[in-house]
């Protein structure tokens, strides 16, 4: 039996390359793309949203990073302690094919510090991840205001794990940062 997780949503940013629009409320076959990434994590025993608080379809805890703007690791800062679970799962607003089963590998894989999804080309997708609480907590900077995610998770021993889409299909690691991206998923919905 896996361990208890909470789950981490980040659902802020700018979102230049869509000019400005609120990416995590676009819509992937009639379901926002944040709604899509919280039905992943359903089973989390919490679920806390960074962002702009927004509708969803089901209750999650939203917070915001002071100040505003200030990246993906100031918005886990804001975060964290939120965060009662042994893991915690670390991810994107805007992964519309993320499913429960890619959430429950990561969690699976967690040995040391935690577990990063790979694309296709072996790249960590840092945004699709499962980590120890303690772990992630201890390398977290004193000012998180504008760190670099990576150089943040370079820290962690993480295991690496693939998950081949299926035929098809866009892969779980796919998110929609451009206008391209978002008619794909749109395509493949």
């Amino acid at each position: 039996m896996a361990e208890p997780y909470d789950a981490v949503v980040l659902a802020g940013g700018a979102a230049r390359r869509l000019g400005g629009a609120d990416k995590p409320a676009l819509l992937v076959g009639e379901v926002s793309l944040l709604d899509r990434v919280l039905a992943a994590v359903d089973d989390a025993e919490r679920t806390v949203c960074v962002g702009p608080e927004r509708p969803t379809a089901r209750a999650v805890q939203w917070v915001r990073e002071e100040p505003v703007g200030g990246g993906p690791v100031a918005a886990l800062a804001a975060a964290l302690p939120h965060v009662s679970s042994p893991l915690v799962g670390v991810l994107a607003a805007d992964l519309p094919f993320l499913a429960a089963a890619t959430v429950r590998l990561l969690r699976d894989a967690v040995e040391q510090d935690g577990a990063l999804l790979v694309d296709a080309g072996g790249r960590d997708q840092l945004l699709v991840g499962v980590w120890r609480t303690s772990a992630l907590r201890a390398v977290l900077p004193a000012d998180p205001f504008g760190a670099r995610l990576g150089q943040v998770l370079d820290q962690l021993s993480a295991a690496r794990v693939s998950v081949p889409a299926a035929p098809g299909t866009l892969p779980a690691w796919f998110d929609c940062d451009t206008e391209d991206d978002l008619t794909t998923a749109r395509g493949s919905a």
